[in-house]
């Protein structure tokens, strides 16, 4: 499973982009709008500065033919963006437009299989099922993640999951054990997901006996 982050901060993608771990960002309004004012475009272009991955740009537009509007321009910003685009009746139809004119599309909160399948035939090339959110109405997040790896795999559909809402890191792991593709996660998970006590135990004993045998 392949690792994007989840950010508008060009700080963070800087600081995570030096693990090497982290091979393509999303982003999204609400995520720019903590940024104090700096423009979209701007932001995605540092980011593709740092990062040589898919960038992915949501729109805003709720109509078919404006979503194919903004998505050209979402996508004249660089040869990295992905545009994001959510999944209803216009969204679909705006999906199937893009992609015939080889716009890569992130299709956006899904919650369904029968969504998902939609979106893959309709040219979507990532699927990004909200892991966090089914969660917090009591629906196994994580099973949604089993349907559309199912879904796409069973019927080779060109389409990636990409497993988003990732909230803490048993929801990485999950998601990597159930086969999403991709995994969006915010900066904060790396640091958790990289801790163990067990680790640091065995560091500190490690520098004690390197101390007691005179090499440190």
């Amino acid at each position: 499973m392949r690792l994007f982050l989840d950010t508008a901060s060009i700080d963070e993608v800087r600081a995570a982009a030096r693990y090497g771990v982290i091979s393509g960002v999303t982003t999204n309004p609400s995520l720019l709008a903590k940024e104090g004012g700096v423009s979209y475009r701007q932001r995605i272009q540092e980011i593709a500065s740092v990062v040589d991955g898919p960038i992915s740009a949501e729109c805003v537009s709720r109509k078919a033919d404006d979503l194919v509007v903004e998505a050209r321009e979402l996508a004249s910003w660089h040869p990295n963006v992905v545009v994001k685009i959510p999944i209803d009746s216009e969204g679909l139809e705006a999906i199937h437009r893009c992609s015939a004119e080889g716009i890569k599309i992130n299709v956006t909160l899904v919650f369904s299989a029968n969504q998902a399948l939609l979106a893959a035939l309709a040219g979507a090339t990532f699927l990004s099922p909200f892991v966090g959110r089914l969660d917090d109405v009591s629906y196994d997040g994580m099973e949604l993640i089993r349907e559309c790896v199912h879904l796409v795999e069973t019927h080779d559909l060109p389409a990636r999951v990409l497993a988003a809402s990732l909230r803490h890191p048993l929801h990485v792991a999950q998601a990597a054990a159930a086969g999403a593709h991709i995994g969006t996660i915010p900066a904060a998970l790396i640091p958790q997901m990289l801790k163990h006590p067990l680790t640091d135990i065995g560091i500190d004993r490690f520098l004690a006996d390197a101390r007691t045998a005179g090499l440190i």
